[in-house]
């Protein structure tokens, strides 16, 4: 399957960010709205990967510091191919905005995987949407996607 990936603004783009991230994590992963949409999506660089019949099928944002975070993929294609052109997508993003680290907010059951990758541990664990949480870091030039798959 061929994929095309693009950087969007949030707001020219706002109505098809909000519509991929409410089906996959309001409907699907019961994130409430108010955490889900936060004063960084009018910030943050985004992107959406469609398919070859131009559907959107996944999304993603980064933040100024590096925060990779909303990565957003349709049930239907959540597969290694479509994390890794998103997240591999975000980093370039990064080196282009000259970050040096790129960091991500890990569920702390699947911390160990990442830190077995070459991420680093930023902080102490906190909570999101009620799940425990730890932010997680690399170089950019160190970035390794094959560990991803779901981020908030």
């Amino acid at each position: 399957m061929s994929y095309h990936v693009q950087q969007v603004n949030w707001h020219n783009s706002n109505k098809i960010l909000r519509a991929l991230r409410e089906k996959v994590f309001v409907c699907e992963y019961h994130i409430p709205q108010n955490v889900e949409f936060d004063t960084l999506d009018s910030l943050a660089k985004h992107i959406i990967l469609t398919n070859e019949n131009d559907a959107v099928i996944a999304t993603g944002r980064l933040s100024d510091d590096g925060l990779m975070s909303r990565v957003a993929v349709l049930a239907s294609h959540r597969n290694q191919q479509v994390y890794h052109l998103v997240f591999s997508y975000l980093v370039e993003i990064a080196k282009q905005q000259g970050i040096k680290q790129v960091s991500f907010n890990c569920i702390l059951q699947e911390t160990e995987r990442f830190l077995n990758a070459g991420f680093t541990a930023q902080g102490h664990v906190f909570m999101e949407a009620g799940i425990p949480r730890l932010r997680l870091s690399c170089p950019v030039s160190n970035f390794n996607p094959e560990p991803f798959t779901l981020v908030h």
